[in-house]
C-alpha cells in the first residue's frame, strides 16, 4: 500500500486517526476504567478472528491504538479493516 492509497483510507475512517511514524493510530477516552477495559475486550475479540493484533497501552481511561502489520514492514488492508471495526464499535457506544 503506497502513501496515497494510505492517506486516501485515512480520510475514510470515522474517528480521529492519524498516521505517525508509518502506523495508523488512535487515541481514545472513555469515562472510566471499566469502559476502557470493556472496549478492548471487545476489539480482542475482533482481533482474534482476524489474526492481527495492535499495539496498545491503557492507562485508566485512555486507550492508545497503533495499527501496523508487523510482518510486512507496513500498512496494510489489514489494518484498516481492525480501524473500520474499531470505528464501528465506538459509533455503537455513543
Amino acid at each position: 500500500m503506497n502513501q496515497l492509497e494510505i492517506e486516501k483510507k485515512l480520510r475514510l475512517l470515522k474517528n480521529n486517526w492519524k498516521l505517525i511514524n508509518n502506523k495508523i493510530q488512535i487515541n481514545l477516552k472513555f469515562s472510566n476504567f471499566n469502559k476502557a477495559f470493556d472496549f478492548m475486550i471487545e476489539i480482542a475479540k475482533e482481533c482474534d478472528r482476524l489474526n492481527h493484533h495492535p499495539l496498545w497501552t491503557n492507562e485508566y481511561n485512555r486507550l492508545e491504538v497503533i495499527l501496523f502489520t508487523h510482518d510486512k514492514g507496513s500498512i496494510t488492508e489489514l489494518d484498516f479493516k481492525l480501524a473500520e471495526i474499531i470505528d464501528k464499535k465506538l459509533i455503537n457506544l455513543k
